[in-house]
């Protein structure tokens, strides 16, 4: 029985000096898509209608990083430390090329994975995320602290500013994501300390600082798909298309009335858009 997001076992496998977490969905052959993801998030931060959604036709992975959720060691504050560790999991796991799948932070690692290893890499989807130096970059920790104090303001959860727009049909969506992160009762991942996440948000506002990376990115011939909202404020929606103009084999998506966590919001129709493009 291929296994889903509500049953997909925890494993663990050494990596380099200490131990990582993941899990696989879908049914193991062809190129897996390897899944890294955002700030603060663990295992069960991924959303189901978009694990499944994919694990339907192809072999996904998804895992703890360094000193993230039940994963051993303690989280860097370098992006590519970051990517070093994601290509020691890849090559634990014995993969000789993989699809990567980079979500807001977990596309900054992706970037610097296909730079370092390009032949480890087949084709990439970037959601969003952006460019070393892009713009609005290394706000992420004060908008962060915003999120939060809203939240605790009007008791509603912190993703509910962060990933969608304040419209009522994304706050619906933002409801509806928020239950499927909720469907897994059992064999739940850790959630992060706050030391993980401050080496997070540091690791992240060095990136922001960065000189600008369009000279390398347009190195990557990789193919692209790059994907986000048109009101992200996590990371500025003009990172999208700033990456877009940059990568010389990219697709552009833009969602309308969705922020950071548009593929979320619009799962069905990027599911689609993901599975077109890893199987052309």
């Amino acid at each position: 029985m291929n296994q889903t997001f509500q049953n997909a076992t925890t494993r663990t496998i050494p990596v380099k000096d200490t131990k990582f977490v993941y899990r696989e969905l879908g049914e193991r052959g062809g190129v897996p898509v390897i899944f890294l993801h955002h700030l603060t998030a663990v295992l069960d931060d991924w959303d189901p209608k978009v694990l499944d959604g994919i694990a339907g036709s192809h072999h996904v992975v998804i895992f703890d990083n360094r000193g993230v959720g039940g994963s051993g060691g303690q989280a860097s504050v370098s992006v590519a430390d970051m990517a070093e560790d994601a290509i020691a999991f890849i090559e634990a796991l014995g993969f000789a090329q993989v699809d990567l799948f980079g979500f807001s932070l977990g596309g900054f690692i992706a970037q610097v994975i296909v730079q370092r290893r390009p032949e480890l890499v087949r084709k990439i989807v970037l959601a969003g995320t952006g460019p070393a130096g892009g713009i609005g970059i290394s706000d992420v920790g004060a908008v962060l602290q915003d999120a939060l104090r809203k939240a605790r303001a009007t008791d509603t959860h912190p993703k509910q500013s962060l990933f969608f727009s304040p419209s009522a049909q994304s706050q619906k969506a933002a409801h509806a994501f928020l239950q499927r992160l909720g469907q897994r009762q059992a064999d739940r991942d850790t959630a992060v300390n706050d030391q993980t996440v401050q080496a997070q948000i540091t690791a992240i506002t060095k990136w922001g600082q960065a000189p600008n990376s369009n000279a390398t990115l347009e190195q990557v011939r990789h193919p692209v798909l790059v994907a986000n909202g048109d009101g992200d404020i996590l990371v500025p929606t003009s990172n999208s298309v700033a990456l877009f103009n940059a990568l010389p084999n990219a697709k552009l998506c833009i969602f309308p009335d969705a922020g950071h966590g548009a593929i979320f919001q619009y799962a069905d129709a990027f599911v689609d858009q993901t599975l077109n493009f890893l199987a052309e």
